[in-house]
């Protein structure tokens, strides 16, 4: 129950913060403002999860839980200081309806980037979860090196939003189609050369910053399709990661059980990249900037 709830806070908060963000830049900022909110969720990668980790490991569960609750009350402070509270000015429109904001749900473009972004975020968690047994079982590496594989996917994570940031505004035709195919290659590399431990931590770094430049991309793209929606866009893009957050490692755990052992999450991962470019290739000019009206090539 208390994960549950947890979880229930956790996308509310991320569907506000999305929209707060991209509220306080110009519009044609978008990529950058969620780039540098996504950054945060990449260090407590670097950081949260493997420290959760090792606190697990030599303290127990609830320890790791504990940390958490320290942790969020002086976030909530530095939010309640930080963000600036919204002025009623008489010449500000009105925001949209309700209904009109969702009737943007029925555009083919915000679909269609909301199940691009679903699929590498599910590509992206089915590998991310079951990341610990294919340090322990396959590489045979002891307990402690899953925080170091969990630090270098955070890290990767970091770096790839961070150069998406600069680039989902204008050029994210070309994230997509450098991005995609190299995030493609990367899942069954990972999973061929996961008993070697050094090529596995490399490409672990490398396969963080991908998924992370590629996802943070399409969801930028949500951003910008449901522009019609400015209250419920962030609910949109919300939506989109979590579900892939949640069928990604559903599918993965399913796989597990097809005699490939504890590196099926990795294919699982590449058949989930696959997925999402045959999807964009046929409707690559859906993903365009919005300066130059760039398309895929």
């Amino acid at each position: 129950m208390s994960r549950t709830v947890a979880a229930l806070a956790y996308a509310g908060f991320l569907a506000v913060a999305l929209t707060t963000a991209t509220s306080l830049v110009p519009p044609d900022k978008k990529g950058r403002a969620l780039a540098v909110l996504l950054s945060g969720t990449t260090v407590a990668t670097i950081a949260g999860v493997p420290a959760g980790s090792v606190l697990g490991t030599l303290l127990g569960w609830r320890a790791a839980f504990w940390a958490v609750a320290v942790l969020c009350l002086p976030a909530a402070i530095g939010i309640v200081g930080a963000i600036p509270a919204r002025r009623v000015q008489r010449d500000v429109p009105e925001a949209p309806a309700l209904r009109s904001e969702l009737a943007q749900l029925r555009k083919p473009r915000l679909l269609l980037a909301m199940l691009l972004g679903a699929l590498v975020n599910a590509a992206t968690f089915a590998g991310f979860t079951f990341l610990a047994p294919v340090v322990t079982d396959t590489a045979g590496l002891g307990e402690l090196w899953i925080s170091v594989a969990l630090v270098l996917f955070g890290a990767g994570s970091f770096a790839g939003v961070t150069v998406a940031g600069r680039l989902s505004d204008r050029h994210p035709g070309r994230v997509v189609a450098v991005g995609g195919p190299l995030l493609l290659i990367g899942w069954p590399a990972l999973a061929l050369l996961a008993d070697s431990p050094v090529p596995l931590f490399a490409l672990v770094f490398v396969q963080g910053a991908l998924s992370f430049a590629l996802g943070s991309t399409l969801i930028t793209r949500v951003l910008y399709e449901a522009a019609g929606a400015p209250t419920m866009a962030g609910s949109y893009a919300t939506a989109a990661l979590n579900l892939g957050a949640t069928v990604g490692p559903l599918i993965a755990a399913t796989a597990l059980g097809t005699g490939i052992g504890s590196l099926a999450p990795l294919w699982t991962s590449g058949a989930l990249v696959m997925t999402a470019l045959l999807v964009a290739v046929p409707m690559r000019g859906a993903i365009t900037t919005v300066r130059s009206g760039e398309q895929l090539p």
